[in-house]
């Protein structure tokens, strides 16, 4: 008896309907970053020429580093445009992460030309042009999936540069989330200035 596969997702479903109302040029964008203890919160755009695709091309979260780090050079030379952006930390304390990272996504719209913006997640305060939300939106649409990859490998990068700065908290493993190893470092050496402090202090 034949296995029933379930059919791959149609990542060009929502440009589609978007296309026929009109619009051109059709970004995605997301963040990564909102769950660490430390760290600046990242965020990317693209816009992908439509229909293009891309073997592999799925949401960050479900990619290896290795798959993530490929996809991340072919999605900057295949893309029209693209940006990365980012929120401090001095940003996250101010006004909260969730506006920070709306920010992030903000800012990375803003430095690529586009008419329309699809936005992962369920919320967004200012955006530059019209746009809309997507549940899910990284494993929807592609352009969606474009930027999720662009904004994780960019932050992993980043955290690199940050173990670099502050070895004894092993933000090369864990990018700065609350795994057993950081929690144990911020115990033994407390918060550095990269730490986000309302999400450390139950844990120091």
């Amino acid at each position: 008896m034949p296995s029933k596969t379930k059919p791959a997702p149609d990542l060009w479903a929502e440009e589609r309907k978007l296309r026929e109302a009109g619009y051109r040029l059709i970004c995605g964008a997301d963040e990564a970053g909102r769950g660490p203890l430390a760290g600046d919160v990242y965020a990317a755009a693209a816009v992908l020429p439509f229909g293009l695709e891309i073997p592999g091309l799925n949401d960050s979260k479900k990619l290896t580093e290795k798959r993530r780090e490929e996809l991340f050079d072919v999605i900057r030379e295949k893309a029209l445009s693209y940006a990365v952006a980012t929120a401090t930390v001095e940003e996250i304390e101010k006004i909260n992460i969730r506006n920070a990272a709306f920010l992030a996504m903000e800012r990375a719209i803003r430095r690529i030309e586009t008419d329309f913006a699809v936005i992962d997640g369920n919320g967004f305060n200012d955006c530059p042009v019209p746009f809309m939300t997507l549940v899910g939106g990284d494993g929807k649409s592609a352009n969606v999936a474009a930027a999720s990859i662009l904004a994780k490998v960019s932050r992993d990068r980043y955290m690199l540069e940050m173990d670099k700065k502050y070895p004894m908290y092993g933000f090369a493993k864990h990018k700065g989330y609350g795994t057993k190893l950081h929690i144990e470092a911020l115990k033994e050496y407390g918060a550095c200035e990269i730490h986000r402090s309302l999400f450390v202090k139950k844990f120091i």
